[in-house]
């Protein structure tokens, strides 16, 4: 039975404070345990966004009210309020850090709404809440995967601690993005009842690999394999370097296959990595030989790099990289193997079928989206409808006044596993007809929690205040309605 969880990150949004923002980041994930199932929370606090006061001992403390919430059709199955205090510091000056906290909450299987409401106490501010949807599902008799933890650092235990996972201490990382200066990648995953579905004892193989998160094409250069035997639980710790990643987004994935290769458990974790600084090839991706094929017919260079270039809304970061990087200066026998080579990719069986019909798409881009600068591939409606495709539902408003011109999209279902997904896009030079990506909350894009101040900038300017993340009420705007109930 193949089984798919995704590890939830949540970006916490700045929290009320009286003269900068408290900043806290969370993920979570699921667990399984001989006592039940249970949901692991990661927060981690920005230390120079938090109010200190000096304590008896001189030493300057700062001081969190969190309560963390999980309900079930509005009954509180699962409840947590407590104070987490920042580490003891000699001078507020010196507060660039991070204190973390982690919680476990036991629950049964089921869908859970999440709540997290945090308030600086030394402010005496009013409590933010954010909200988010929690699946537990872990089947007594088949076998499932938790979440993929990211991992920060990790030791062998010495004592039993919140951190404590199967002898080792895992200092949680915080994150789903990973900067330049990161050169690894460490975590953590548990797979429950290989057993049940293989029988005691029996021999799988357990993969863990990075793909693409456009179109899950899987990179060889960050994957690895191993046997395991089948019993109740079943653990992962381990590591990639990823100093040679390129710029992009990405699914870690791990997965077991029974002796037959058919797979019977999956879970995958989305992050980022910005890498500017990596030093990539591409033999690879120009290792085909395009002779005799569909990419051998195009012989003109100026229009194969048009082709190649359109292909960017739908390309991994590697492949980006190429367009940027290795477009410009390449020779027409590489760009066709690489054409060649990105097509079989996606359609090892038909790849010139497969270009086709994207260059209909492309078409139909450039008539709905292009401007007078840009061609419709370029643009960021052009760039979401080839990536994603047509949105099910697009709310246009071009007159609102108090607004610039925006429309929101919104996806009833997203790359198969996002549910109910919108876009919001905006014209506010009011000129030229190109619409930029304003807000989504699609997982990895722009997520923009002031939105509709930006989009009503045309006629109010917008506050100071990097807490307002609400927007001013204006007369005449149906955003937040397009928002809520796109029609």
């Amino acid at each position: 039975m193949k089984k798919l969880i995704f590890l939830f990150i949540i970006t916490l949004l700045p929290f009320c404070s009286e003269s900068k923002n408290l900043w806290a980041f969370l993920t979570f994930s699921t667990f399984n345990s001989p006592e039940g199932p249970y949901i692991e929370t990661y927060l981690s606090i920005a230390g120079n966004s938090v109010k200190y006061i000096r304590k008896d001992n001189g030493k300057f403390q700062a001081t969190v009210n969190i309560i963390m919430t999980f309900k079930q059709n509005n009954d509180i199955k699962a409840f947590k309020k407590y104070d987490l205090n920042s580490p003891e510091i000699d001078d507020t000056v010196n507060n660039n850090f991070e204190f973390l906290d982690e919680q476990r909450f036991q629950v049964p299987n089921g869908t859970y709404d999440f709540e997290i409401q945090l308030a600086d106490k030394n402010k005496n501010a009013k409590p933010s809440p954010f909200s988010q949807t929690v699946t537990v599902d872990f089947p007594p008799d088949k076998p499932s995967f938790s979440g993929i933890q990211f991992v920060k650092s990790y030791s062998k235990s010495e004592t039993e601690k919140v951190i404590t996972k199967s002898g080792y201490d895992l200092v949680p990382y915080v994150y789903n993005f990973y900067p330049q200066v990161d050169s690894r990648m460490i975590f953590y995953c548990e797979f429950y009842n290989m057993d049940k579905a293989l029988g005691p004892d029996q021999k799988y193989l357990l993969s863990y690999y990075i793909e693409s998160f456009e179109n899950n094409i899987r990179f060889n250069d960050f994957a690895r394999v191993r046997k395991e035997t089948a019993k109740p639980v079943g653990v992962l710790l381990a590591e990639f370097n990823i100093e040679s990643l390129a710029t992009g987004n990405y699914n870690l994935v791990v997965e077991a296959r029974d002796q037959s290769n058919q797979v019977i458990g999956i879970t995958k974790a989305f992050f980022q990595r910005s890498n500017p600084g990596a030093k990539l090839t591409f033999t690879e991706m120009t290792s085909l030989d395009a002779a005799n094929t569909f990419a051998d017919r195009y012989t003109k260079l100026d229009s194969l790099r048009e082709f190649v270039s359109s292909t960017y809304p739908i390309s991994s970061g590697i492949e980006r990289a190429f367009i940027k990087d290795a477009l410009k200066n390449a020779d027409l026998k590489t760009l066709q193997q690489y054409f060649y080579g990105f097509w079989v990719r996606r359609d090892p069986v038909n790849p010139e079928k497969a270009w086709l019909a994207y260059l209909e798409q492309v078409r139909k881009a450039q008539y709905n989206f292009g401007t007078p600068v840009k061609k419709g591939y370029q643009t960021d409606r052009g760039r979401v409808f080839l990536e994603y495709g047509p949105p099910n539902v697009r709310s246009t408003q071009y007159n609102e006044p108090s607004s610039y011109p925006y429309e929101i999209w919104q996806y009833y279902t997203l790359n198969n596993n996002q549910i109910n997904k919108k876009f919001v896009f905006y014209s506010p030079d009011m000129v030229t007809s190109d619409f930029f990506l304003l807000h989504s909350d699609a997982i990895g894009e722009i997520n923009n929690p002031r939105w509709q101040i930006d989009l009503q900038s045309r006629v109010v300017a917008p506050l100071d205040l990097q807490e307002d993340t609400q927007t001013i009420n204006s007369w005449g705007s149906f955003a937040k309605d397009y928002w809520d109930l796109p029609n």
